[in-house]
């Protein structure tokens, strides 16, 4: 067609919104890294990287963590993927095309890695410095998708330590959707309703107050309902 538009040209490239929950001081963490160069010098971003020639995405966006977090077991979900004209980041004629990806990990597992002068540090989500392109939008959308997640997927049990009390559920869902999103007797009855968790017979004091019961997560009574709509709050 004659007048059309040229096609545009692409640089693609991962980046990945990595929460992280303090339960007891109810504070939710994003990672971030300073640039060490242009563009956006010494502003801050989640861990990013352009995808190498036969490197898929994933590949990508493992291996520019790898440089950054030592973390075990660590799930990666593809979140969205931005590509708006106005968010560009790499000199003309290209545009960049990101794939984002995200994931909650266990703060007290995670080992920060610096290289190279720069820095790598946790933000309290309430608190973050300026960051650089268009990165506010994905790390919104992320922590958007991390809250749906939080409602109808078992995420929380992956950074909860191997037995837990029904109240450290409680305390972590407080920090990431906020403290006034469910009344607890009701969150504790939905959850047991599920049969999702087993108790293991032992109860531990864990600050003031009687003794709790310490609960497991049973992987094997939850995968029946894996395909099916559940309600967590």
């Amino acid at each position: 067609m004659s007048g059309a538009a040229p096609l545009a040209e692409f640089k693609v490239g991962v980046d990945n919104v990595i929460f992280s929950v303090d339960p007891e001081q109810q504070r939710l963490f994003v990672l971030l890294i300073k640039r060490l160069h242009p563009p956006c010098q010494h502003q801050w971003s989640p861990p990013g990287t352009l995808v190498r020639h036969g490197e898929s995405l994933e590949a990508a966006a493992r291996r520019i963590l790898q440089e950054k977090i030592k973390v075990h077991n660590l799930y990666l979900e593809q979140l969205y993927t931005f590509g708006a004209p106005g968010s560009d980041r790499a000199s003309a004629p290209h545009r960049y095309l990101s794939v984002s990806y995200f994931a909650l990990v266990r703060r007290e597992a995670a080992e920060l890695i610096t290289r190279e002068g720069g820095m790598t540090a946790w933000f309290s989500v309430p608190s973050l410095p300026t960051l650089a392109f268009d990165h506010h939008n994905i790390l919104n959308y992320g922590l958007r998708r991390l809250r749906n997640k939080l409602e109808y997927s078992p995420i929380a049990f992956e950074v909860l330590p191997d037995v837990f009390t029904l109240n450290e559920v409680y305390q972590l869902y407080c920090t990431v959707l906020g403290e006034n999103f469910a009344d607890y007797s009701n969150f504790r009855a939905r959850l047991l309703k599920l049969g999702i968790l087993q108790d293991t017979g032992v109860k531990a004091s864990r600050g003031a107050g009687r003794p709790a019961s310490l609960y497991r997560f049973d992987a094997i009574a939850f995968e029946p309902l894996r395909h099916k709509p559940l309600v967590f709050v």
